[in-house]
């Protein structure tokens, strides 16, 4: 289930990275509601004023004029609160990589490319494009290797990391699910270039087995939008592999813990 962006609590809620652009939009939504609680005000008015550091007083006064909720969310700005509710939305607003940028840059290369060629995309790249996730990032990760006919390009992929802010990178299949093959979806052709997704509940359960922080708080947005039953049977039918390497599965064990706050499932 792709995220809800327009959700305020949401959006804001936990979520280590947060766009601002989407959190205008949720705060158009929240403030067109009836009878809100304080707690709702509360986030409205520290995630306003969080947009007005971020963007700046001018882009924040002419995002603000021109909001057809303009009357609604300056009455709540101007409410009397006792203290900031919610310090850390500053820190955490940081601009998105849009899905359409990848299909951008994806058009783009499968239009120089000098040969047809296919390429199977994991990583936080794959999930920003299925909507299950909303962040920055500037790789595009493909399994195993980059084609030759694509990695030969140097000059090509130069200039496309400059104007798009994004690199081809890889990673190895053996972190992957076991099966992960057969699960890829297609995301269609892109000029020469066909492009097909790892499935999002094998990014997730592969993500498990990471020590790196960074999946760790992938893993907290994407954890309730799986239904945990399909987790548990993907985690016993395909990761044994990755069980089988200590390291590997004590990553898994602590992240678990941390997510559900239970043993991983034997």
């Amino acid at each position: 289930m792709p995220l809800v962006q327009n959700d305020l609590w949401s959006l804001t809620l936990g979520r280590p990275q947060i766009d601002p652009k989407a959190l205008a939009l949720a705060l158009e939504h929240e403030a067109s509601q009836k009878d809100l609680d304080y707690r709702t005000r509360l986030l409205i008015r520290d995630s306003l004023d969080a947009l007005a550091q971020y963007w700046g007083l001018d882009r924040f006064d002419v995002w603000l004029n021109q909001s057809p909720q303009r009357a609604e969310l300056e009455q709540i700005r101007r409410s009397g609160f006792e203290r900031p509710g919610f310090p850390t939305l500053h820190q955490r607003l940081m601009n998105t990589t849009e899905p359409e940028t990848f299909r951008q840059f994806l058009r783009e290369l499968g239009e120089r490319v000098p040969r047809p060629a296919r390429i199977q995309i994991g990583g936080s790249g794959a999930l920003i494009l299925a909507g299950n996730l909303s962040r920055r990032t500037d790789d595009l990760d493909v399994v195993d290797e980059v084609p030759a006919e694509i990695r030969s390009q140097h000059d090509l992929l130069d200039e496309l990391a400059s104007r798009y802010g994004l690199r081809l990178t890889h990673f190895q299949s053996h972190y992957l699910p076991s099966g992960w093959q057969q699960r890829v979806l297609s995301l269609g052709a892109f000029g020469r270039l066909d492009v097909f997704s790892v499935d999002p509940l094998d990014i997730f359960v592969g993500k498990l087995f990471s020590a790196r922080t960074k999946d760790l708080d992938d893993l907290r947005v994407l954890a309730p939008q799986f239904d945990n039953s399909k987790v548990v049977e993907r985690l016993r039918s395909s990761a044994g592999a990755l069980r089988n390497e200590q390291k590997l599965a004590a990553d898994a064990q602590r992240n678990w813990y941390i997510l559900f706050g239970e043993p991983l499932p034997t």
